[in-house]
C-alpha cells in the first residue's frame, strides 16, 4: 500500500534512513513495516525556527498492508501512474503544421506535433545553440551584434542565456510533469522534479534543447534556422500560408511562438488586422550583490552547506498611496549580469547563473509595474513597444554607445548620486558608472528609489554599500498580447496558435513551455 505524506520535516543532514525514521513515525507505524520511502518534493525551511534550516519533504511510502489499520496520519494513493497523453495518431493532412519560434513554447509544441505523427516544420529566425554561445561571447566581450543571431533570437530562445528556473505557479500539473520528465530524458538533472525552485543552469540548458531538437526530428518534424516570419497569408480569416525569408510556405496550422523580443512580428500581425491588445509589464533595473551575504541572510551558520549550495530571494513590497509597488524578478544566484539585444543602438539586460551557481555574485531584477495607459497603450496596442524602445535607446547611450551596460553603485542609485566608478570586483565587467535616473520614467525611478533599500534590509546580512545596479530590465514580459480565444486560435486568424511569452500569455521558462503544449494540443484537437 502506498501512502502520500506532506510537510515531513528533517534536518540539513539527513539520510535516507531517518526520512524512513521520520515517515513511520508520522504514519505511526514501525520502521519494520515500511518497505520503500521515496522523496518526490523538496523544500528548504530557512525560517531557522529550531535555530537550523531544515528541509521540508513530501514522500511517498510503501508499507506493508498489515499495518494499514495503524496509520493515523498520510493520504492513501490511489493510483500514481503518471501518463503523457497519447497523440491521435499519423494524421493525413494537406500541409504540414509550422511552429515559429524555437524558444520553450516553440520547442515543446513541436515535439508534442511531432509525437502525434504530423511532422511539423520548426523555423526559427536565428542560429542553433552552438553558434548562438559564439555570437554572445563576441558581443559580451567587443560589443559585436549580429542583429538575426545574438543573446535573444535564436535556439532556445532569450531563456538560453538565463538561470534555467524551472518554478511555476501553474495549476497544469499534468503538463508541468510532461515538461520535467522530457527535460530530465534530454539530459536535465533529475533533481528537478523534486525540488521545490528547480533549475538547470545555462551550460547544461544548451544541451537540453539540442537534444529535444534532435528528438523533434527522429519524429519526422524538421527544424529550419535562419528562418524568419515577414508575413502571413490569410483569405477570409482563415491562415493559408506563410512567407518566410520571402517565400511562401504553404500552411493552414501554425504555432506563433516568437517570444516578446521579435517586435516586427507585432508590427506584421498589426498591418494583417490580427487583434491584438495592450497589457500590463514591468520594467527597471537588476540589483547585484555579493552570494556570501545573501547566503548569510538566508541561512545563517549553515550558509555554505554543501546540500543547500547558493541561497535565493524574492521581495516584494506594496503599492502605497504615492509610489508604484516593486518586486524582484528572476533571481540568480552566484550569477552573472549580461547584456542583451537584438537591435542595432538599444540595450537591455538580465542574469544568467550556470548549473553550479558557483559565481561570487547574486543578482536579481527589481522591477515596477507598468499599466497600458502609462505608455499609450490604451489607444495602440503597440505603444508599449516604442515606449519600451525609447528606454533601451537612452541606456545604450548612457553605457557609452558600445554595449556596455550603464551601471551605479547602490547607495548612490539610492541617494540619487552620480557613481565616479564602479567596484573592480562585479560580475559585468563591460559597465559605465552612468546616471540611471536619466533613463528611467520618473514613476519607475521614484518607486525604485524608494523600495529598493527597504526591500534589502530584509536581507539582513546584505550591505547596500556593495551592491551594484545596472540598467534597464525591459524585457521580463510583453507589453502585447496576441488575442486568441478558448481554442487557442487568433480571434482574427483561424488556424493561428499564439503561444508563450511573446503571446502574452506566460512568463518563464516551464509556463511559456507549458502553454506550447497546450497549443500544441488545441491544434490536434481541432484536426479531428
Amino acid at each position: 500500500m502506498k501512502i502520500r505524506l506532506t510537510q515531513l520535516s528533517v534536518a540539513l543532514d539527513y539520510t535516507d534512513e531517518t526520512v524512513v525514521l521520520a515517515a513511520a513515525s508520522r504514519l505511526g507505524v514501525g520502521r519494520q513495516a515500511v518497505r520503500a520511502c521515496s522523496i518526490v518534493r523538496s523544500t528548504i525551511d530557512a525560517r531557522r525556527l529550531r535555530g537550523r534550516v531544515r528541509f521540508i519533504l513530501n514522500v511517498v511510502v510503501e508499507i506493508d498492508d498489515a499495518a494499514a489499520g495503524e496509520l493515523r496520519d498520510g493520504e492513501p494513493i490511489v493510483d500514481d501512474v503518471h501518463e503523457t497523453p497519447a497523440g491521435p495518431g499519423p494524421i493525413d493532412m494537406p500541409h504540414r503544421p509550422v511552429v515559429v519560434g524555437a524558444g520553450p513554447a516553440g520547442l515543446l509544441a513541436a515535439w508534442r506535433l511531432a509525437n502525434a505523427g504530423v511532422r511539423p516544420i520548426l523555423i526559427e529566425r536565428g542560429a542553433p545553440v552552438a553558434d548562438r554561445r559564439r555570437s554572445a561571447r563576441q558581443f559580451w566581450a567587443h560589443g559585436t551584434l549580429d542583429p538575426e543571431d545574438n543573446t535573444l533570437y535564436g535556439e532556445g530562445g532569450a531563456g538560453l542565456f538565463s538561470d534555467g528556473k524551472l518554478t511555476t505557479r501553474s495549476k497544469q500539473r499534468g503538463h508541468l510533469r510532461t515538461v520535467l520528465d522530457l527535460l530530465v530524458a534530454c539530459g536535465g538533472p533529475e533533481s528537478i522534479l523534486i525540488d521545490a525552485e528547480p533549475h538547470v543552469g545555462s551550460d547544461r540548458l544548451g544541451e537540453i534543447v539540442q537534444c529535444l531538437r534532435e528528438r523533434i526530428v527522429a519524429l519526422g518534424g524538421e527544424v529550419r534556422f535562419h528562418a524568419r516570419l515577414d508575413g502571413l497569408e490569410l483569405d477570409a480569416g482563415r491562415l493559408v500560408g506563410l512567407i518566410v525569408n520571402g517565400e511562401r510556405l504553404a500552411t493552414d496550422h501554425c504555432v506563433l511562438a516568437t517570444g516578446h523580443s521579435a517586435r516586427d512580428v507585432y508590427h506584421m500581425l498589426h498591418d494583417s488586422h490580427v487583434p491584438l491588445a495592450a497589457k500590463a509589464f514591468a520594467i527597471g533595473v537588476r540589483i547585484e550583490v555579493p552570494q556570501s551575504q545573501i547566503d548569510r541572510s538566508q541561512f545563517g551558520r549553515d550558509a555554505g552547506h554543501p546540500r543547500l549550495g547558493a541561497a535565493t530571494f524574492r521581495l516584494t513590497r506594496r503599492e502605497e498611496s504615492d509610489v508604484r509597488a516593486c518586486y524582484t524578478f528572476c533571481m540568480c544566484p552566484g550569477g552573472s549580469v549580461i547584456a542583451c539585444t537584438a537591435s542595432a543602438g538599444e540595450l537591455t539586460t538580465n542574469g544568467m547563473s550556470l548549473s553550479g551557481r558557483a559565481g561570487p555574485f547574486g543578482n536579481a531584477a527589481l522591477l515596477v509595474p507598468v499599466r497600458p495607459e502609462d505608455c499609450g497603450g490604451d489607444a495602440d496596442p503597440l505603444a508599449g513597444i516604442a515606449w519600451r524602445q525609447a528606454i533601451e535607446a537612452k541606456a545604450f547611450a548612457a553605457g557609452g554607445g558600445d554595449y556596455s551596460l550603464p551601471a551605479a553603485n547602490l547607495e548612490d542609485f539610492i541617494a540619487r548620486r552620480a557613481s565616479l566608478d564602479l567596484p573592480a570586483e562585479r560580475s559585468c565587467l563591460r559597465s559605465v558608472p552612468a546616471d540611471l535616473h536619466g533613463i528611467l520614467p520618473a514613476f519607475v525611478s521614484d518607486a525604485l528609489v524608494h523600495a529598493a533599500g527597504r526591500m534589502l534590509g530584509k536581507l539582513a546580512a546584505v550591505r547596500l554599500a556593495d551592491g551594484v545596479v545596472y540598467a534597464a530590465e525591459t524585457r521580463s514580459s510583453s507589453p502585447v498580447r496576441i488575442v486568441r480565444g478558448d481554442d487557442f486560435q487568433s480571434v482574427g486568424a483561424g488556424g493561428l496558435y499564439p503561444a508563450g511569452e511573446g503571446a502574452g500569455y506566460a512568463g518563464g521558462i516551464v509556463t511559456s513551455a507549458i502553454d506550447g503544449l497546450r497549443a500544441a494540443d488545441a491544434l490536434l484537437m481541432s484536426l479531428n
